[in-house]
């Protein structure tokens, strides 16, 4: 079965209140504009007429002037000094001359119509003035639209001005798919204090200290803006927080604010790719007369983790014992060492290569830390 589509609806037909304390008058009225498609409204006062207006405007008011009590002038000049009438069409009907209509003009009238009334005159001023009142109502509605869209588009520049900062101020510390994720979700409670295991990796580059002492402040400026570029993108391709960074020193974790299931893996993979990384910058820095290496320290632990700082100023940082044994693993670190602390070993033993060495005596820890140094991803096995 077809469904037919449903006609456009028309339009309403334009409503008429006429205004006159004669009922012959306004019989006549209705008698030429109800068969040509209008709605007519009957008023004999001058009070009624404006109580039917404010309870429903008309289109267009034919409106006698000689009515006892309140006559067509003073309803005029009622309509002209409300806001909500001040444009709508009025017609006056007279029989009298110039005087009457220049007083009809003082009041407010758009146009007149002379009694005894032309018939096909009435019906062209009536035409002419509800097409000026359509054209006013499509002005108005889209001037009330242009203002509404106004309205909604700076609603939405503001909230999107407020999420570009919001995901600014995250991405100082997080990778930006992290910092997206929280904005989009509205859930900021994920970086409230609370206690979490992470993998952490501390990294900075050998020989760094003496560099800076002696090269030029904008050379030094230089090598950390390489070093930067160079580690900043593996971050958030391993999807890291920053936890701080410093000169040359940068912190990194995993498994905060959002958890991951693998965060020593994460962590190694990472180090691993900025080994390889800052071997190619080595070799350039080499060539330039620096000799500067890189070395990193990772370990598995729990901590507790949330934003530090002041309003307009905010770190999300992580503070326990895990992140001092990262820190001093890296102090230990030779260059090209990447050392991971024995959790992290246990997990990820079966996918890297590493070797064990000597435990060391660390600032802050009572006992001898064990530690192994990761060599790499092994070789594929040739078919």
């Amino acid at each position: 079965m077809s469904v037919q589509p449903s006609a456009p609806s028309s339009p309403p037909a334009p409503k008429i209140l006429i205004v006159d304390d004669t009922p012959l008058n306004i019989r006549l009225l209705e008698a030429v504009l109800v068969p040509r498609g209008y709605t007519v409204v009957p008023a004999t006062s001058g009070p009624q007429a404006l109580e039917l207006v404010a309870q429903d405007p008309p289109d267009l008011i034919l409106l006698d002037i000689l009515m006892p009590g309140m006559d067509g002038h003073e309803v005029c000049r009622r309509l002209r000094d409300d806001p909500a009438t001040r444009l709508l069409p009025v017609v006056m009907i007279t029989a009298s001359g110039d005087q009457e209509k220049l007083k009809a003009i003082e009041a407010g009238a758009d146009d007149f119509i002379p009694k005894p009334f032309n018939q096909a005159e009435l019906l062209a001023r009536v035409k002419s003035l509800l097409r000026i009142k359509a054209y006013h109502d499509t002005i108005e509605a889209q001037a009330a639209e242009l203002a509404e869209w106004a309205h909604t588009l700076e609603a939405r520049v503001h909230e999107q001005v407020a999420e570009l900062e919001r995901v600014g101020r995250l991405r100082r510390y997080l990778s930006p798919q992290l910092a997206e994720l929280v904005v989009s979700s509205g859930d900021e409670t994920l970086l409230q204090n609370h206690r979490r295991q992470i993998a952490v990796v501390f990294c900075d580059l050998r020989g760094f200290t003496g560099f800076a002492e002696t090269a030029e402040p904008e050379e030094v400026m230089g090598v950390l803006d390489e070093y930067h570029r160079a580690m900043g993108p593996l971050v958030s391709r391993f999807e890291g927080t920053v936890g701080h960074f410093a000169g040359d020193g940068l912190m990194v974790f995993f498994n905060d604010p959002l958890p991951c299931p693998d965060p020593a893996e994460r962590a190694v993979r990472m180090a691993l790719a900025m080994r390889e990384c800052m071997d190619e910058l080595s070799t350039a820095w080499r060539k330039r007369g620096h000799e500067l290496g890189f070395g990193v320290g990772i370990s598995l632990g729990y901590a507790t983790l949330g934003q530090i700082g002041f309003e307009g100023r905010y770190d999300y940082g992580a503070i326990g014992s895990v992140v001092n044994l990262a820190a001093r693993l890296c102090d230990e670190a030779r260059t090209g060492q990447v050392l991971v602390s024995q959790r992290v070993y246990a997990m990820i033993e079966e996918l890297v290569e590493t070797e064990p060495l000597s435990d060391f005596t660390l600032k802050g820890f009572v006992k001898p830390v064990p530690a192994w140094n990761v060599i790499g991803l092994p070789a594929p096995h040739s078919g």
